[in-house]
């Protein structure tokens, strides 16, 4: 089930409607409901889907909000939705800012949600990049790098096999207080997100997988070298799942328009374009259609699943 940089490219997409920033949102989400996510999320699971993706912001300024709107669903609370109406799909946070919040209540939240999932849980995180949200919540925005990296680290204490896990760090320490249920997985994998140098080295140093956000297709294989040589570095044998967000996509000829960046057209001709990624180093690509309902995007899901997606490993 867990990810691995071998075999063919896998494929996940970030969830529709949880999350509705203008730079990607369709119209359509706007009057959405949790009965289409769970569609939207069965059809994933049918469709070979690898994961499933939430998004975290607690609350939104009013200054940020014309742009990334207020719409933000608890990650913990859709994925944990989610896995009640899946069977086999990953369940994923892209990502959770878990600065925000002491390591032992993330590790409960997501222990939890790995347990009732029976093992499904990927903890995508990231550094955030709200102040006020972390302003309100009491959380040290100057100093979040920081924060991250060693939250990372009591994390994996804190969702280790040890029903009192223990962590002794600058900011962070626990011992003799018990967490149970345990997560299903012996090693829930960590995947950190971000393309700025210091997220890429935490992705070498301390991640099982790397999330990179917004590269083009231009740079990422020079930052794809550039992290495996920070792990190499840092002497981390442990092999990297690496990613890649792809430009939109469009299964077919589209009788409108679905933006100049979108990659449109018949199956054999997108597999072409998305097979450059695994050329590249990459080992998983997130997806997202161009849709005008909840009824395109699931057919546009079905259809990536059994025409374009049996064309990557070509």
């Amino acid at each position: 089930m867990p990810i691995q940089p071998t075999g063919p490219l896998s494929y996940g997409m970030q969830l529709p409607i949880q999350s509705q920033s203008t730079i990607y949102a369709e119209s359509w989400e706007a009057s959405a409901t949790p009965a289409d996510l769970a569609r939207i999320a069965r059809t994933a699971d049918r469709s070979g889907f690898a994961y499933l993706a939430s998004c975290d912001h607690v609350a939104i300024p009013r200054r940020l909000a014309e742009a990334m709107s207020t719409v933000w669903y608890d990650p913990v609370a859709t994925l944990s939705f989610l896995a009640g109406v899946t069977e086999r799909v990953l369940l994923m946070s892209h990502v959770a800012v878990v600065g925000l919040r002491h390591p032992l209540v993330t590790a409960k939240q997501y222990a939890t949600l790995d347990h009732l999932s029976g093992g499904r849980l990927i903890l995508g995180v990231g550094a955030g990049h709200v102040q006020e949200e972390f302003d309100v919540l009491g959380a040290d925005f100057t100093g979040r790098g920081g924060v991250l990296d060693e939250t990372i680290d009591a994390l994996r204490a804190a969702l280790g096999p040890e029903e009192y896990p223990e962590f002794a760090g600058e900011r962070f320490s626990f011992a003799g207080l018990g967490q149970l249920p345990r997560p299903a997985q012996e090693r829930v994998p960590v995947w950190v997100g971000g393309s700025s140098p210091a997220a890429m080295r935490r992705a070498a140093v301390r991640g099982d997988g790397w999330l990179p956000q917004g590269g083009s297709r231009e740079v990422l294989p020079t930052q794809i070298a550039r992290v495996h040589a920070l792990r190499a570095e840092a002497g981390v044998a442990e092999p990297l799942v690496v990613g890649a967000i792809t430009e939109p996509l469009y299964v077919g000829e589209p009788g409108w328009s679905v933006g100049r960046r979108t990659l449109s057209g018949k199956p054999e001709a997108l597999a072409e374009s998305l097979r450059v990624y695994a050329d590249m180093g990459v080992h998983q690509i997130q997806v997202r259609f161009r849709s005008r309902s909840a009824s395109e995007l699931l057919d546009q899901m079905a259809a990536f699943g059994a025409d374009v997606a049996p064309l990557l490993d070509t």
